[in-house]
């Protein structure tokens, strides 16, 4: 679904009075959204064409800290400028806020006006466009799990975050009555973001006191990571008007399950979804069995894009559907790999190895850069694993650590050719730094266990 505004239907609305903001934004490596509100009469008479931000935008961590290391952007290199371009085709009204529109922007270098390589909307499409060159057109949907909590984000920040509390009492994993006191807020986040020209099908309470999932239509890679990204940024921005907050941390609580972003895939060839055969067994194409298998193959190599953050890791626990296991399956959510649509028109792998942290850009173009990679090489996936996988001691594993993560995405050669070394190499910085500042932090955790007895 393409964003709900043309540029002659912003200057009607501009001239009219009913828009007098545009935002435009990029997606930074944390997968939020940085940029500037413009005065709409401006934005239309000039900045639709290109703006400028500080390339340290593409070069910190979530504290904005800049952070050495970067060959792209330094204090050597004097921090300059990038090129902020429009696509005005993500021209979109964006409801929840009174006379705004939003666009997203590509990262261009300033001096070339090329794109810039590590930018995440950059690493992305440089698949998409690997993709089409074979014939292919990429679907992908993502589901996004958060936690809703009573508190607002300022109450929260101004006491040290302690245990929020939930807006939910008890686990509301599809319930109606449980997810009602909820309602005021995720019926504003549905039909805001609908209205945003995000199309939602649904939400529902999940597995967790306060945890709730949100959906939107399967659709062209691209789109789906921009209306990701805006879905996060809605939901939270949502919340905080009820005077509620909402975190998409992979695991806010120890006790607690964690959230989400599984990922939905197909390739699709003249308008039909190419992953299905109707007389292959499952439904699955041989090029379905060549994608998936590629994911299956660098799974391990891709592990950062999916898993961030130290936090990250902490959500790969038995028996809370977060997979430990690289593995694939029919329709078990304890495989990383799951295959929904099974024997159907609709049929597609879903990664389930994913938090709703990941950058969806990111995220998606690992994956796809994987599959792409079992495609070339006519991989096979083997037969599908049934039962508990949690248990299957044999089984590749998903990293446990994002040192471990870290080390995989430095060794991959097939990262390094499908994205670019320049592209790896500044990641793994990224990933480095995280591993940096949580080695000299000193936790609740370590207080409590050695203060007295150490």
């Amino acid at each position: 679904m393409p964003a709900n505004l043309t540029f002659e239907a912003l200057k009607t609305a501009v001239a009219s009075g009913e828009i007098d903001t545009v935002i435009a934004c990029i997606c930074d490596m944390q997968g939020r959204l940085q940029g500037k509100r413009f005065h709409a009469q401006h934005f239309i008479d000039s900045a639709w064409e290109e703006t400028h931000c500080c390339n340290y935008l593409l070069a910190t961590d979530m504290e904005m800290v800049t952070v050495e290391g970067y060959e792209a952007s330094s204090w050597t290199r004097g921090y300059g400028d990038y090129v902020m371009k429009p696509d005005m085709e993500t021209l979109r009204r964006i409801p929840w806020v009174d006379g705004t529109a939003l666009v997203m922007c590509d990262v261009l270098d300033h001096h070339t006006h090329e794109p810039v390589p590590h930018a995440p909307r950059s690493v992305l499409k440089r698949q998409i466009d690997r993709a089409k060159a074979m014939g292919f057109d990429v679907m992908m949907a993502t589901e996004l799990e958060f936690f809703l909590f009573e508190q607002s984000y300022t109450e929260l920040f101004d006491t040290n975050y302690p245990t929020p509390t939930p807006v939910a009492r008890y686990n509301v994993d599809y319930s109606i009555m449980g997810t009602a006191r909820d309602e005021p807020i995720m019926r504003d986040i549905r039909n805001y973001l609908y209205g945003a020209g995000i199309p939602v099908e649904c939400s529902k309470g999940e597995a967790e006191r306060g945890q709730e999932e949100i959906n939107a239509k399967y659709s062209q890679a691209l789109d789906t990571a921009d209306m990701h990204t805006l879905i996060k940024q809605g939901v939270k921005e949502i919340a905080q008007q009820h005077g509620a907050s909402a975190t998409f941390m992979a695991k806010y609580h120890t006790e607690k399950a964690g959230s989400s972003s599984h990922v939905h895939q197909s390739l699709w060839k003249d308008g039909a979804n190419a992953f299905y055969d109707p007389k292959a067994a499952h439904g699955m194409s041989d090029l379905m069995r060549h994608f998936l298998a590629g994911q299956l193959e660098f799974s391990r190599d891709i592990s950062y894009f999916l898993a961030p953050y130290v936090n990250s890791y902490k959500r790969f626990c038995v028996g809370l559907f977060a997979p430990t296991k690289a593995v694939w399956s029919l329709d078990n959510r304890t495989a990383g790999y799951r295959i929904c649509g099974e024997g159907t028109k609709g049929v597609r792998v879903e990664c389930r190895i994913g938090g709703a942290d990941l950058n969806p850009y990111l995220a998606c173009a690992a994956l796809l850069a994987a599959g792409l990679e079992g495609v070339v090489n006519k991989l096979d996936p083997g037969a599908p694993i049934s039962g508990d996988l949690y248990h299957a001691e044999a089984a590749p594993e998903v990293p446990k650590t994002l040192p471990e993560a870290a080390a995989a995405l430095e060794n991959s050669d097939f990262l390094k050719r499908a994205l670019g070394e320049e592209v790896v190499a500044h990641y793994l910085r990224a990933a480095r730094w995280e591993i940096e500042e949580n080695d000299r932090v000193v936790t609740d955790w370590e207080r409590m266990r050695g203060f007295e007895r150490a």
